[in-house]
């Protein structure tokens, strides 16, 4: 009899992976939504040049993972049963990776200084953390994981690199002056510039359609404690993600201007198609850390819209080339787990 009941759950569950259900009453953007991965934390998921593929990290425990690692295929297909192709070399963590124009891939990974998962501090005096491990560097990878080339060979933290739709430069974080600053560079890694130069840190950086001006995700420590305990962080390789807010400026890092002024963390901004609009992630109306949610913001910082309503975590908005489709990573439909799974949404303007 217990063995019937599980059974039915599961079918039950099954059957709520692909329904109505998964769309929110107030999502009115979402003509449907589809659920691509199920269990682990699966994020930053991201399209191809073509939109017929998608790259993503994940940690599933299902697929022989400790920690999180790369793996590609086509943008509609879940995987449920089946297990996605591992595009990175299996050691050390991975993170941030993305399509160049030839559908070869790029991404950090600290494989090259060892081939374990790397400690994943979270939390110091009872303070959120993330890890900025200075073994990170950038490579570019084809599809059966071949390393192609390594992008990047300075001392410290190289990672969360993003390409320009027009396929020319690529946008980075890298601590290499002592401070965790935006840079571009050629798509072969040449031609490295830095960008952004006040003290804080400056990631998760996005191009415009058009290649023009660059979104990114900031912190700004205020006062002589708030500088000094972001400097010590920094030492031991954290930061501390609880205060951001999102700027824009050039391409060139000309015209820099604050774009949010909300509170908390506002973060994974990423440009609607239009170029007149982004959609982050924010929980600036909690006082609790949760929900986040997805939101709109003109670019001149107006008409702010809630785009999701989830109970816990929906993050990581990124609209296909041709603007019809959205990824998203969410805690929904996760049977009350702390799993991260991707989704796919048909998108209404």
């Amino acid at each position: 009899m217990k063995r019937f009941f599980l059974l039915i759950l599961l079918l039950l569950n099954s059957c709520a992976k692909q329904n109505s259900d998964l769309i929110k009453t107030q999502e009115k953007n979402f003509k449907s939504l589809k659920q691509l991965t199920f269990g682990g934390d699966n994020a930053e998921a991201y399209w191809s040049f073509d939109d017929k593929k998608i790259v993503f990290q994940s940690n599933n425990s299902k697929w022989g993972l400790e920690c999180d690692q790369m793996f590609y295929g086509n943008f509609d297909q879940s995987y449920d049963d089946e297990i996605p192709k591992m595009v990175s070399t299996g050691k050390g963590r991975t993170t941030c990776s993305y399509f160049l124009p030839n559908n070869n891939i790029i991404y950090a990974s600290t494989h090259e200084a060892q081939e374990k998962c790397p400690e994943t501090p979270l939390r110091v005096d009872g303070n959120y953390v993330w890890p900025i491990y200075e073994s990170y560097d950038i490579y570019e990878a084809d599809f059966d994981g071949n390393i192609l080339r390594k992008l990047t060979d300075s001392p410290g933290y190289d990672a969360e690199a993003t390409v320009s739709p027009k396929g020319d430069k690529i946008v980075f974080t890298s601590d290499r002056s002592g401070d965790l600053e935006l840079y571009t560079m050629n798509i072969d890694g040449s031609n490295v510039k830095q960008i952004t130069f006040d003290l804080g840190y400056d990631g998760g950086a996005f191009f415009s359609t058009d290649g023009t001006k660059i979104v990114f995700r900031a912190s700004r420590p205020d006062g002589e404690e708030e500088k000094n305990k972001y400097k010590e962080l920094l030492s031991q390789g954290l930061v501390q993600p609880t205060n951001m807010e999102l700027f824009i400026c050039d391409s060139d890092g000309s015209n820099l201007k604050q774009l949010t002024f909300l509170g908390n963390a506002n973060w994974s901004p990423f440009f609607h198609p239009s170029g007149n609009k982004i959609l982050f992630s924010s929980n600036y109306n909690s006082d609790v850390g949760f929900p986040f949610n997805i939101y709109s913001i003109d670019i001149d910082g107006r008409n702010l819209k809630q785009i999701t309503y989830g109970e816990m975590f929906d993050s990581f908005p990124v609209f296909s080339n041709d603007g019809k489709h959205l990824l998203f990573s969410s805690n929904r439909n996760n049977g009350g787990t702390r799993d991260t799974n991707i989704f796919l949404a048909e998108w209404i303007d």
